[in-house]
């Protein structure tokens, strides 16, 4: 069984976090995005891993080689994107048998993969979730214990059962990826799908829990679900004055100095840098070579790599971006007064995030002024910078 991985998407609803880096490979705890997937694959017993990269696809490539975990890797380039199953026909010729498809930007429950993969060796599979919103999704019809249709975004869906995403395909399914462009301009897998239901009996194997990471917040909810699964390790360098509760990794080559609480689940990455005297709750991620400083507060916050929140700042429920620096004094607010969802702009339309908490999204090298005040929902696109003492009210 070989896995296809859809990992050559910009992001755009994820803006911007993806100005410089793709976005299955924005950081989920210990690793990409799609390292989370390609892990189940391999769990789950594929032979071959094959991704479709695209935007900065050097990246994928640098994180996965030539082989991961013992499994190969073979590359198919996508370099424009026009639909799912324009994706898969990218790697038609690494495909010779029964193949599985996994979005490379959705999380699914432990197992959830491996249960498809058992499946799929008998024949085509997918993957389905009881959804509370429906309607938002493709909606799978079931009769008899079998997949009978696809139908996308349902005013009134007959079901609560979704797509997510995750397919297995039987190997003359390789010839049938030249789909027309649908109605949105592309050319869907999921009208692959059809014609395999036509031919074939596909089994649904329904998933526990699932996440499609596409906007932000999600990417904080990815976190906090991948985050909460951690077991407490603690290998850098703590000071023995620092006070670390519950399930928290410190990573080698990371340093905790004296004064710092951490209350888990939580994840300091090798090269940070926390303390003295700094505060850490909720489920945070610290990065890779990341500083967090006298006097800072970090609540249920991602913070990637080369980023800085050095002196006496407030960062809640937000995401920081690469090479981002916060100057002394920066508050961040991450409460609306009227205690409405906090909303958020996605290409160019404000939305709910659907959270009571959302603080700011900093794209990356996005530098602020001391005493600089963020209002809740904000966004500081790549490179923005604020002035001492300003209060941002839109985004930047």
């Amino acid at each position: 069984m070989q896995a296809v991985l859809l990992a050559a998407g910009e992001g755009t609803r994820m803006r911007p976090l993806t100005a410089s880096t793709p976005k299955p490979m924005l950081p989920v705890a210990d690793r990409p995005l799609v390292a989370h997937t390609a892990d189940a694959a391999v769990d789950g017993g594929v032979d071959e891993l094959v991704l479709v990269v695209g935007y900065e696809a050097a990246d994928v490539r640098a994180y996965f080689g030539s082989e991961y975990r013992g499994v190969p890797v073979e590359y198919a380039v996508q370099d424009e994107q026009l639909g799912t199953a324009h994706a898969v026909a990218c790697a038609r010729e690494h495909l010779d048998g029964p193949f599985a498809v996994l979005n490379g930007d959705d999380l699914y429950h432990q197992g959830s993969v491996a249960a498809l993969l058992d499946a799929g060796r008998e024949g085509p599979a997918i993957c389905t979730y009881r959804a509370d919103n429906p309607e938002n999704y493709g909606v799978v019809q079931v009769e008899d214990g079998a997949v009978t249709d696809i139908v996308e975004k349902p005013k009134n869906p007959s079901t609560n059962l979704v797509n997510v995403g995750a397919y297995v395909f039987p190997a003359e399914a390789r010839d049938w990826l030249d789909v027309p462009k649908s109605e949105r301009g592309e050319h869907e897998i999921t009208d692959v799908l059809a014609r395999v239901i036509e031919k074939r009996r596909v089994e649904p194997v329904t998933v526990e829990r699932w996440l499609g990471c596409g906007r932000p917040w999600e990417l904080l909810e990815a976190n906090e679900w991948k985050l909460g699964e951690l077991d407490r390790d603690i290998d850098g360098d703590v000071h023995p004055s620092a006070d670390l509760r519950g399930s928290v990794v410190v990573e080698d080559g990371a340093t905790v100095d004296a004064g710092v609480v951490v209350e888990g689940p939580a994840l300091v990455r090798s090269g940070a840098k926390l303390g003295p005297n700094a505060y850490v709750r909720g489920a945070t991620l610290l990065g890779e070579n990341t500083h967090v400083g006298n006097g800072v507060e970090i609540k249920n916050s991602v913070v990637m790599r080369d980023s800085a929140v050095p002196h006496l700042s407030y960062v809640g429920d937000s995401v920081l971006g690469t090479d981002v620096n916060f100057g002394a004094g920066t508050q961040v607010a991450n409460l609306r007064h009227d205690g409405a969802d906090v909303r958020f702009t996605v290409k160019g339309e404000r939305v709910s995030t659907g959270r009571r908490k959302f603080g700011v999204v900093a794209g990356p090298g996005v530098k602020t002024g001391i005493n600089t005040s963020l209002s809740p929902g904000l966004c500081l696109s790549a490179g923005a910078t604020t002035t001492p003492g300003e209060s941002v009210t839109r985004d930047r």
